[in-house]
């Protein structure tokens, strides 16, 4: 029997430092988030940054939280109750960090009589401390807990046709009334790195700028090229021309080279340039949460209009979109036939 588990990232079960902290530690201690041996993890981990940063983010998810609970559960949820009366087999949903386990998910799949897993990470492009973590943590489970699955991992889909259709159609929506000066796509940063790790021939990812447009195998596992090849592709559709977009990498930890450019500094200056009115979405992520709630949607727009912008649109992630509920039901079909 088929069935589908969906995963996102997760969420404290409260925005408090006591939830937050142990949050934090398992993400943060993920080998593939931040990707140092042990001792030198935990030690930048437990030794420092969890010291100071449970309280700091508590703060920040206070400031998003809903009656319901975490944005980004609360979403995923209902994505997920909009997609299972559209398909014929059983879905699930997991977090990859806190207690909506992925073992969770398997386990409440293993009990409706699952033994063929659609695993779908819910991250359009593919990355190590996104993607790859989920697939690893699915797969050490899957061998422990359930021997008699099968799994079938669900690739990127940061180029999908229909993908992208309900992306620039929820962007064009978006900005219906907003006479916008230029559209700014933010995606998840991450460290350099990062990119020549997972870069199969191993001498392809140069991030010089030509990389990300020369054809090779690479680019199945190139988090930095999917990016750009995503908001090529909505730009196709919405028809922009090139001086009214651009792309930036937000959420950076201090300490290593990240992808540039990176968005607050970009948007802090755009005033400077004419850029007084700026709307930015979010396409790393298919969930609103803490990242495109607190940081986008109050933090860069409180220093966009401290720095001279006069109005700014946070655009909406795709969430229990209608069309995009209803593309991810065509693709566990189409899996499930």
């Amino acid at each position: 029997m088929k069935g589908v588990l969906l995963v996102n990232l997760g969420s404290p079960e409260s925005p408090t430092p006591k939830d937050v902290k142990p949050y934090l530690d398992e993400f943060l201690m993920d080998k593939y988030v931040i990707d140092v041996p042990y001792l030198l993890r935990a030690l930048l981990v437990r030794g420092i940054i969890l010291r100071k940063r449970p309280e700091e983010s508590a703060h920040a998810y206070a400031k998003i939280w809903w009656e319901e609970g975490s944005p980004l559960v609360v979403l995923s949820e209902r994505m997920q109750k909009k997609v299972q009366p559209l398909v014929n087999v059983p879905v699930s949903l997991a977090m990859r960090y806190g207690t909506m386990t992925i073992e969770k998910g398997l386990q409440e799949l293993n009990d409706k009589g699952v033994t063929d897993v659609m695993l779908f990470p819910l991250y359009p492009q593919y990355a190590m401390a996104s993607t790859l973590t989920i697939l690893v943590k699915a797969e050490e489970i899957r061998k422990k807990k359930f021997p008699h699955m099968k799994f079938t991992d669900v690739p990127a889909f940061y180029n999908k046709p229909d993908y992208i259709k309900n992306l620039a159609d929820s962007i064009q929506k978006h900005l219906v009334g907003f006479e916008y000066d230029h559209l700014l796509f933010s995606y998840h940063g991450i460290p350099e790195r990062h990119i020549r790790k997972t870069d199969v021939t191993k001498s392809h990812c140069k991030i010089d700028g030509s990389c990300c447009n020369t054809p090779s195998p690479a680019h199945e596992f190139c988090y930095r090229h999917q990016c750009y090849e995503t908001t090529k592709q909505v730009i196709k559709l919405l028809g922009l021309p090139e001086d009214k977009y651009s792309l930036t990498f937000q959420s950076r930890l201090a300490g290593d080279k990240w992808l540039e450019p990176y968005t607050d500094v970009e948007i802090d200056n755009m005033p400077a340039k004419g850029i007084k009115k700026l709307a930015v979405v979010t396409p790393a992520f298919v969930s609103d949460c803490l990242e495109t709630l607190e940081e986008i949607a109050m933090r860069a727009k409180e220093d966009f209009e401290a720095n001279g912008g006069e109005e700014f649109l946070a655009i909406p992630c795709l969430n229990d979109d209608d069309e995009w509920c209803q593309t991810v039901s065509n693709w566990i079909n189409d899996w499930a036939k």
